[in-house]
């Protein structure tokens, strides 16, 4: 039987299949009654889950994150939609097709590498040249760059998405700097293909997207940093040292591209090629969840519910221009 995937369940469905569970969580209604509030969840998208008069036998049995049968109907509340779970059971990972339950990016791996490398090889400043190839033959770093999300849930929340949230900076900035001649363009290109690589550190992605212990106790910018640290040091050791206002400028960028302190940024950008990828960064990242909650959002209306990221509700009717 295949599988209903999330993105084909409509509000007033009956649905027995098998999905994956996270963050369950036992909770307790106004009465004093006991409910599981969870995400299920698929390569398609999530939906938030509640199973209604549960016990703590049930809540006990389920996993972090994992594989369930659940048995239910979809409905609309507050114009979102959400599963009413009547019956749940664990199934072994063993037994489904994880393909069915990674989302996954849509875009093919082997041409944005490929096209990744085209431009990082127009980097003519031979310090950050070798830079840039130590990490492009690093064979097992690259693998794991080409597979990483790009975050948990806001932005590129896929496999692959690591790798295609670079490549479209990349691109945008290869579009825009021949407008802006007084930035340098081999620290910019240099820059946003480093800018995440801690991700690949930062975050878990084997069977579920979670944060790994270092990622939460480091987190990316700080794991990225190191790894350039570490590929400098190889370099240095290898008689073609980073020149260090050449390796600073780097770091800054890497350090100052969130943009802000309140967005989890150690250093505003301070220069203007710091200035282009953060901006670069945000436009992506704000492109990708924008048009993901529209394509994802199950109701009727011509507005998705509020979206707290973005701090407004999103419109998607769309004009008929020719």
């Amino acid at each position: 039987m295949a599988h209903l995937f999330i993105s084909d369940i409509k509000p007033g469905m009956s649905v027995c299949d098998v999905y994956m569970v996270t963050q369950p969580i036992l909770r307790n209604t106004t009465r004093g009654d006991l409910y599981i509030a969870m995400y299920l969840s698929d390569r398609t998208g999530k939906i938030n889950a509640r199973m209604w008069q549960a016990t703590q036998a049930i809540y006990e049995q389920l996993p972090s994150s994992g594989f369930v049968r659940v048995r239910g109907n979809s409905e609309l509340y507050q114009n979102s939609l959400q599963m009413v779970v009547n019956d749940v059971q664990v199934v072994d990972a063993d037994s489904v097709n994880l393909a069915d339950y990674l989302a996954r990016t849509d875009k093919n791996i082997r041409e944005m590498v490929d096209d990744l490398r085209q431009m990082l090889g127009t980097i003519e400043d031979p310090q950050l040249k070798a830079l840039v190839d130590a990490f492009l033959a690093d064979t097992d770093l690259m693998r794991r760059f080409c597979t990483a999300p790009g975050g948990m849930q806001i932005h590129h929340a896929y496999l692959g998405g690591l790798l295609e949230h670079v490549h479209n900076m990349m691109r945008c900035a290869a579009a825009i700097l021949p407008f802006y001649p007084k930035v340098q363009k081999d620290l910019v290109l240099a820059a946003i293909f480093v800018h995440d690589m801690g991700k690949i550190e930062e975050l878990s992605y084997d069977m579920t997207f979670s944060y790994t212990d270092e990622g939460q106790l480091i987190g990316h910018l700080v794991q990225g940093v190191r790894m350039i640290h570490q590929k400098a040091d190889a370099l240095a050791e290898a008689g073609t040292p980073v020149a260090r206002d050449t390796l600073n400028s780097l770091l800054h960028i890497v350090l100052a591209h969130h943009g802000q302190y309140e967005f989890g940024s150690p250093k505003l950008p301070a220069t203007a090629e710091a200035f282009m990828v953060s901006y670069l960064d945000n436009l992506d990242a704000r492109m990708n969840q924008v048009t993901g909650v529209i394509d994802n959002d199950p109701g009727n209306d011509d507005w998705t519910p509020y979206v707290r990221t973005l701090e407004t509700r999103l419109f998607k009717k769309r004009p008929l221009i020719p």
